[in-house]
């Protein structure tokens, strides 16, 4: 399959590149749903909730749902990008991000948003995400061992 080429002429980063749209509409997903919340409430800013509802106040669930998911995936894509930019097979890389997505809608859709933010998503998707970022790790440093 022929690809276009960018302006300087190379095209390294296909595999991690395929996933910037999939992960970029979870996370404006995520944001919107902190709007809708914030308009709701009439919380227009900062992380003030109902001190009634504690952990469960929706718009708390929802900011650490979104912080959560910004505080894992860059590190993730930027290790996918070194693998993929060191040789990586393309098809670990579709596994890995796929994945990847898979485990952290699983961390917020079947965990923080289940019944007392403990559904059972929410422990897969954090230990999946570990296991993801440390297998990307670890392939890009067996990529580069020769060096």
């Amino acid at each position: 399959m022929s690809f276009p080429t960018s302006r300087i002429g190379l095209n390294l980063t296909h595999a991690t590149a395929t996933w910037a749209a999939p992960f970029a509409t979870y996370y404006l997903f995520l944001q919107n749903r902190i709007v809708f919340h914030r308009l709701s409430n009439k919380k227009y800013i900062g992380d003030t909730t109902d001190p009634s509802k504690g952990t469960t106040d929706p718009l708390y669930v929802s900011t650490r749902a979104q912080l959560s998911f910004i505080e894992n995936v860059p590190f993730a894509m930027l290790l996918a990008l070194l693998v993929e930019l060191n040789g990586a097979e393309r098809k670990y890389i579709n596994y890995a991000l796929g994945t990847l997505l898979a485990l952290r809608i699983s961390h917020v859709e079947l965990g923080l948003m289940a019944k007392d933010n403990l559904g059972k998503g929410r422990i897969l998707g954090y230990y999946g995400t570990q296991v993801i970022m440390a297998s990307l790790a670890g392939y890009t440093a067996y990529l580069v061992s020769n060096y």
